[in-house]
């Protein structure tokens, strides 16, 4: 296979990588919301992780969750959007990425597609995993989230570790 084939199939296999992390955010969101009442707590590991079904108007992990600002769904749509053209960018104009950068931006587009597509849908992104210790409590989160922040680590670690 070819230098410029071989690149066409990786990005194939990061494309379809993006969009089964989007189909398996939004399927299990729906699986949610159809089965687990708003705010309602159901223990998986004591102790240590629960479902829950909440909303997240803000930014990830609930940032400016709070905010009354009329215009902040519209902000973060915007911001959204930005940010996934940039790595579409990314992915598009690079000749040849690692496969952990590949595999990253796949991941972190996934997501950031998932989420937009809550926020332009709902105005709102559907939350419901809960991890804690005690009473500390990570901010609840989704697939698409836990997908964006691997897929940042992998990118992360090529840049500090293998360039």
């Amino acid at each position: 296979m070819g230098s410029s084939r071989a690149n066409a199939f990786r990005r194939i296999l990061w494309v379809a990588l993006a969009a089964a992390v989007f189909v398996a955010d939004q399927v299990t969101k729906a699986v949610v919301q159809r089965t687990i009442p708003e705010h309602t707590t159901i223990s998986v590991l004591p102790h240590f992780f629960n479902l829950i079904y909440t909303h997240n108007a803000g930014a990830a992990f609930g940032l400016f969750s709070d905010s009354p600002a009329p215009w902040k769904t519209a902000l973060l749509i915007i911001i959204s959007s930005l940010l996934l053209v940039m790595v579409i960018g990314v992915v598009w104009r690079s000749r040849q990425l690692r496969w952990e950068t590949g595999v990253g931006l796949g991941l972190i587009l996934g997501g950031a597609l998932s989420n937009l597509f809550d926020r332009i849908r709902l105005g709102r992104v559907v939350d419901f995993f809960d991890v804690y210790y005690r009473s500390y409590h990570w901010p609840t989160f989704n697939l698409a989230d836990s997908a964006i922040v691997v897929g940042a680590g992998l990118v992360v670690f090529q840049l500090l570790f293998l360039e």
